[in-house]
């Protein structure tokens, strides 16, 4: 599939979530041409020999370019972990700049997780918060649950303030084994807060990963002339200038971003910025690399 379908204006004239999220990991695998596996917990366990029928996305390419040989990887089946997704619907995921907010490609992005989580027979859970747990769904594998998570993401709308305390407190509660915890919000709040609410979840054995959505205009604002900026969840006004925005502006988003990163990254957490105006696949080839890392 080409990488135009993937990109977030493309996808947001796709009707229905459900084939959004469809869309975003078929075209996703498509592309995988030197790593055509997949998935979150499986366990490489051995080749085997090439037979009409079956699944081209198991090829191991590597090997067919060395010997011209099909191979195909199989997998132990057992290995199946639990992914649970934080989705950050606070009033300031609300903004964006271009044909896709950064509420949008949020949820273009959790759906396509629990798509891929779907494929794998892997749990998958959910919350919604913003200052409070708006939604929670319990990791399942059920029938029906990739409809539920769906429809939990598609309803999502932006809320209150950002406060990252309960939900997260909230969840070290009812998370009963260890496994994979996706956070997916803009983090404006100070790094030193947020780094340490996770930590508990580190600490009981999960993989943390933050996707930091950013729309472009947050991360390089362009504007000619002085403007108001109202902030979305305080309500708080200043006017900007051009020079400001260019200048000091430029320099604290940066330092933001980068305090964010380092302090995850020393946390052993995985941290990715998100541009709402890249092809989504290009994070879930982040994401899936640090999987593979550590299988």
């Amino acid at each position: 599939m080409s990488q135009r379908f993937l990109d977030p204006a493309v996808l947001a004239s796709i009707s229905g979530l459900d084939l959004v999220a469809k869309t975003v990991v078929q075209g996703f695998i498509a592309g995988l041409h030197r790593s055509p596996d997949f998935g979150f917990s499986q366990e490489f366990a051995e080749y085997r020999a090439y037979t009409p029928g079956d699944d081209l996305r198991h090829v191991d390419w590597n090997v067919f370019a060395r010997t011209e040989r099909c191979y195909l990887k199989r997998y132990h089946g057992e290995t199946n972990t639990q992914l649970m997704i934080l989705l950050d619907a606070s009033a300031s995921m609300a903004y964006g700049s271009h044909a896709v907010g950064k509420l949008d490609y949020a949820r273009y992005l959790a759906a396509s997780l629990c798509y891929l989580a779907n494929e794998q027979r892997d749990l998958a859970g959910l919350v919604v918060f913003d200052e409070q747990v708006k939604n929670y769904l319990a990791p399942s594998a059920r029938h029906g649950q990739l409809f539920r998570l769906l429809h939990a993401i598609e309803n999502a709308e932006a809320g209150t303030r950002t406060d990252f305390t309960l939900p997260f407190h909230h969840l070290q509660q009812f998370l009963r084994r260890h496994g994979l915890v996706v956070v997916i919000s803009d983090f404006y709040e100070d790094p030193g807060r947020i780094i340490p609410v996770l930590e508990p979840l580190k600490f009981r054995g999960n993989d943390i990963i933050l996707f930091h959505i950013l729309d472009p205009q947050e991360i390089a604002p362009a504007f000619r002339q002085p403007v108001l900026l109202v902030d979305m969840e305080s309500r708080d006004s200043l006017e900007v200038s051009p020079d400001y925005a260019r200048g000091e502006y430029r320099e604290k988003i940066d330092a933001h971003i980068e305090a964010l990163g380092a302090k995850a990254k020393g946390a052993g957490m995985d941290y990715f910025l998100m541009n709402t105006g890249r092809p989504l696949d290009e994070g879930l080839r982040e994401y899936l690399s640090v999987r593979q890392g550590r299988m």
